[in-house]
């Protein structure tokens, strides 16, 4: 009897363990989200013009807008969280922010730590000289210096580029693009390496005299990180990204910025 006993309260204490780990190991990340009425974004604030601070210190910006009618059409608050880029990872996986969005480029090494939502925009890795200079071509940066926003896809792009980086005489890392372009006006640094999007729109938009060389170092894509077990806080933002193709608000909002749509995401 006793044997039968201690039969049965092993079985039950596994069936408890086992459901136990089961409800542990549950994917409920919108879940939470839509409880606590919250989407807290991780930014770079000074990411023109995917998200960066205007004249009156407000955060604003294409991925700004894009993240605002995502949680709009969730019906939760969108909180935009300024992060250390150089730390966003440990930022998102510490629990502090739920998704990193800020021209957030794709990489098969962030794949292996992140979750990823489709490509939404496509971007390339160029080198920034100052107006009039004769510096033209990657040829013509060696023994130069060169700047660019610490642990950034440029730096990526760079190290990806060993020869060219090789050739260089320093490289020396920003906390964002504007303080590296800044130092290029003062010739601190000979070139920039930095996101296309957020070269031209500053060129375009400030008035500066940077001209843009011919040769990318990389070609790349923008997309939004999640932690790898947040899938289906994930694919809720990537469906509604899905749903705003369709009904053109994606369009819509790339045209405010760049004049047309050149989005990626596919309307289903």
């Amino acid at each position: 009897m006793k044997k039968y006993i201690l039969t049965f309260l092993f079985l039950g204490m596994a069936a408890f363990l086992i459901s136990g780990c089961g409800e542990s190991n549950k994917d409920n990340s919108w879940e939470k989200v839509k409880e606590k009425g919250q989407f807290v974004l991780g930014l770079d604030d000074s990411f023109p013009p995917m998200g960066f601070r205007d004249e009156n210190g407000k955060i604003v910006g294409f991925d700004v807008d894009l993240a605002k009618e995502v949680c709009s059409r969730l019906q939760v608050k969108l909180k935009l969280q300024p992060i250390n880029w150089d730390a966003k990872e440990q930022e998102l996986n510490s629990g502090k922010i739920d998704c990193i969005w800020n021209g957030f480029t794709i990489t098969a090494e962030r794949r292996t730590k992140l979750l990823f939502t489709d490509p939404y925009l496509k971007n390339r890795q160029v080198l920034i000289v100052n107006a009039g200079s004769t510096l033209k071509t990657q040829a013509d940066l060696k023994g130069k210096k060169l700047g660019l926003q610490a642990g950034s896809s440029a730096a990526d792009a760079l190290n990806s580029a060993a020869e060219f980086k090789e050739s260089l005489q320093e490289v020396f890392e920003f906390d964002d693009n504007m303080t590296a372009l800044m130092d290029l006006e003062k010739g601190g640094v000979d070139v920039v390496l930095m996101d296309e999007i957020v070269a031209r729109y500053y060129i375009q938009n400030k008035n500066k005299q940077y001209q843009v060389l011919d040769q990318e170092l990389a070609s790349e894509e923008y997309g939004i990180g999640f932690r790898k077990k947040d899938k289906q806080l994930m694919t809720k933002i990537q469906e509604t990204l899905e749903a705003m193709a369709k009904d053109g608000k994606l369009a819509e909002i790339s045209t405010k910025w760049f004049g047309n749509d050149i989005t990626t995401i596919a309307a289903k």
